[in-house]
């Protein structure tokens, strides 16, 4: 029995939250593998994604819709230009930004990254049945992201946290 057969042995959330990120850790690798093909990754791919439903952008508003430091945006923007799958244009108004735009090649590599991607997720999660894949969604749904720390029902042990509710 491996690894990935074994019942999980622990019921503290921090375990379950460990096992989580090994998995999306995973997924995330066999994704780039698949969108590979396409010549891709999937932080390009989501870059040309963006592109694809907002039209042309700055790359100071590309980096801050995907949360990117805009020195990352501005390699990624550089490496799919070499590729052909965006174009830069200085803005007529401030030279100093750059307008990014997908290309006919973009949009075709995109279209197969997406479907690359698309048959790996399929492959991932088509042994779960409509009912669990709810229930997974579900779940999901109720992953609380700390923002500031723990919450208070789960920070101090003490009690202290607790006064407060």
């Amino acid at each position: 029995m491996n690894e990935r057969d074994a019942a999980p042995t622990s019921t503290d959330p921090a375990d379950a939250g460990l096992r989580f990120l090994a998995f999306a850790y995973q997924l995330r690798s066999a994704l780039d593998q698949h969108m590979a093909a396409a010549g891709l990754s999937l932080s390009r791919t989501k870059l040309l994604r963006l592109l694809a439903h907002h039209g042309a952008m700055h790359q100071g508003e590309i980096a801050e819709a995907l949360g990117q430091a805009p020195r990352s945006v501005t390699q990624t923007v550089e490496a799919l230009e070499r590729l052909h799958l965006v174009t830069r244009a200085s803005d007529p108004t401030d030279r100093r930004r750059k307008a990014v735009t997908l290309t006919d090649e973009g949009r075709t590599a995109l279209a197969t990254a997406e479907q690359a991607g698309r048959r790996a997720l399929q492959y991932a999660f088509g042994a779960f049945d409509t009912d669990q894949l709810a229930h997974w969604q579900r779940l999901l749904s109720q992953v609380r992201i700390p923002l500031d720390g723990p919450s208070p029902r789960h920070g101090d042990a003490s009690g202290a946290d607790q006064q407060a509710g």
